[in-house]
């Protein structure tokens, strides 16, 4: 029996850096997944081992069962159906068995995913000796949300597994979780996002679980569901950025210059209500989808705006923008800025050969597109193999 389990990536739409001030920001989920597929040895493979591969890493670690044990030996005890923190004592102890890796220093990202994993495995399976097989579509630390997307498809196919959900083993294809079980995952994942992050949001785990869009405010998530396709280019800078450091230097301006950077976030706060009510209204032809299109691209520019108000844009990002200008097509960066990715709106009447011409230009700058559906399921499942 092996189960697979995707989970999407997510864009911020509205509100990023306004909403650490108390402004409402909307997030959505991306039709870019991150897979893991999980298989436990049968008895005849003899194999003792945990074993997680990285595909695209083209990385393979294992350990021992009995390392595992004897450097975890309380796990494997607790109630899956009750997610607990990893404790420090345990934190050092996972960190023991993701020392003897001998991963990079440099590649911290790495280390705290690998950790990740082995803390939401053990919690969830114990010392069973299993498989594990990571493959993504998102590019790794640009925003996208990658490390949510790993921590959910991780937990959801480890409790697929668990005696924590009620699935059909026999369907073909994907299938979704139960409201309860979604609500499962999205907790385990959190604690996986904590071990990467430290303190985490909780956005990233719920709009990929959950899928569709959310629209957040002080800690308080609400479901938004869109009543029109939306269709996004995503512009991968490939620029690195210190997501602690932006937040810092918008806090920084914010305290010399108060008065006006509370003007700034009350806009961010109208322009991420509007956006959400725009994405909810009914749509009733062509025409009415044209007319929403154009009042989103408007709302994206004025987002961009306030952003560059917030010191947060970048050389890169620009550069993508006066690109994605001269097609008259609406940019704006999204997540912390500083680099990583930028969104550009892809009307539903926009020829492909204008959007092909758009990469070609794009890509000779060295940036990575992808295209994406905006606001799609979220986490699957899938089952292949006896039982």
């Amino acid at each position: 029996m092996e189960v697979r389990a995707r989970a999407p990536g997510k864009i911020i739409l509205a509100g990023e850096h306004a909403v650490v001030h108390g402004s409402t920001a909307v997030a959505a989920a991306i039709d870019l997944y991150t897979y893991v597929s999980l298989r436990f040895p049968t008895p005849d493979d003899d194999d003792d081992v945990l074993k997680l591969h990285l595909k695209d890493l083209d990385l393979e670690f294992s350990w021992p069962v009995g390392k595992i044990k004897e450097v975890l030996p309380e796990l494997g005890s607790q109630d899956t159906s009750t997610p607990s923190s990893c404790s420090l004592e345990i934190t050092k102890a996972i960190a023991s068995l993701v020392d003897g890796l001998n991963i990079p220093e440099a590649n911290t990202g790495l280390a705290s995913g690998v950790s990740a994993f082995l803390w939401l495995y053990t919690s969830i399976h114990g010392t069973k000796p299993a498989k594990a097989v990571v493959n993504s579509e998102l590019p790794l630390g640009a925003g996208l949300g990658s490390s949510a997307a790993l921590c959910v498809a991780l937990s959801a196919a480890l409790l697929a597994l668990s005696d924590s959900t009620k699935l059909d083993f026999s369907h073909q294809g994907w299938q979704m979780f139960e409201d309860s079980e979604l609500e499962l995952v999205n907790k385990w994942a959190f604690e996986g996002e904590k071990i990467i992050h430290g303190k985490p949001s909780g956005i990233d785990n719920t709009v990929s679980t959950y899928g569709n869009m959310i629209k957040f405010k002080s800690g308080e998530l609400t479901s938004i569901k869109t009543n029109m396709p939306l269709k996004m280019l995503i512009t991968n800078t490939r620029v690195g950025r210190n997501t602690k450091a932006l937040v810092a230097g918008v806090s920084e301006r914010t305290t010399r210059h108060s008065s006006t950077m509370s003007s700034v976030f009350n806009a961010v706060d109208s322009i991420s209500n509007e956006f959400a009510a725009i994405i909810q209204s009914p749509v009733s032809d062509d025409l009415a989808i044209t007319e929403k299109e154009e009042k989103l691209g408007e709302l994206m520019e004025m987002s961009q705006g306030l952003l560059l108000c917030m010191g947060v844009s970048h050389a890169s990002i620009e550069t993508v923008i006066r690109t994605t200008q001269k097609y008259k097509l609406s940019t704006k960066l999204t997540g912390a800025g500083g680099g990583g990715c930028v969104l550009t709106l892809l009307p539903t009447l926009l020829s492909g050969t204008v959007v092909d011409k758009v990469i070609a230009e794009l890509e000779s700058c060295g940036f990575q597109c992808f295209i994406a559906g905006i606001g799609g399921r979220g986490m699957e499942i899938s089952f292949s193999g006896s039982s």
